[in-house]
């Protein structure tokens, strides 16, 4: 869990609203044929299953609905947390699942998934992605798959029926987490408003640190379902 920018609600529902519409605006046969031209296929490393590529896997509501059917003990308020209030309480967007202690998914078993056909909406769409990103030199452009000649292999040939498919689900995943940012945002926005309250970066800085210092208790409120649910997490004792 580290600081994230400081950077005002307004601001991210915005962005969040225009990334959205980016999203839907970009074309299909243009992300198919990226898909085409890489040509990814995976090989089973299940790298992307634990800490080298993936700090967390984050749960769109549908997704935690069938991870609380599985095993509800399984997920946690997901990391980076938005905001924080002037009273030291957190807000987040939503949950992840827990991991083991090496950083790897919990259900990450001999390198295979133990809930493969219940597997949460990124990791079916992993590597590919439909979003704007900052490169090394800090230009933001559209980035279409992670972790490129990191894993898997590439140029494979791969049918128009295939890219086609998986272009449609990656922006399917893409708006479906973006809607749900973009209702945190008016959720968090709509309760600050009413309670009186800001977001204050020193605060939240502040907490962090005696949080990881093991010298506090962390009250964090998890957005899901289109409401808030309270934890108090309590520091990790080495």
């Amino acid at each position: 869990m580290i600081s994230v920018k400081n950077e005002s609600i307004e601001t991210r529902l915005a962005d969040a609203r225009e990334e959205i519409a980016g999203v839907k605006k970009f074309p299909d046969s243009e992300f198919a044929g990226i898909i085409k031209e890489l040509g990814f296929r995976c090989e089973l490393c299940a790298r992307c299953c634990t800490k080298e590529f993936n700090d967390h896997v984050f749960l769109l509501d549908a997704d935690l609905a069938i991870i609380r059917q599985i095993n509800p003990n399984v997920i946690a308020p997901a990391p980076y947390y938005e905001f924080c209030d002037q009273k030291g309480r957190f807000y987040v967007s939503g949950y992840a699942l827990k991991t083991k202690p090496d950083g790897s998914c919990i259900f990450l078993d001999n390198k295979r998934c133990k809930i493969y056909e219940s597997r949460p909406s990124i990791c079916r769409v992993y590597p590919y992605m439909l979003h704007r990103e900052a490169d090394e030199s800090g230009k933001v452009d559209w980035r279409q798959i992670s972790g490129l000649n990191e894993h898997g292999s590439y140029h494979s040939e791969l049918k128009d029926s295939e890219c086609k498919a998986i272009a449609r689900e990656t922006r399917a995943y893409e708006e479906a987490y973006l809607r749900q940012m973009i209702c945190f945002f008016e959720a968090v926005e709509v309760h600050f408003r009413k309670n009186d309250l800001k977001h204050v970066q020193k605060i939240y800085d502040r907490r962090m640190r005696e949080f990881l210092k093991g010298g506090c208790e962390l009250e964090v409120f998890v957005y899901c379902e289109g409401r808030f649910e309270k934890h108090n997490l309590k520091p990790e004792i080495n």
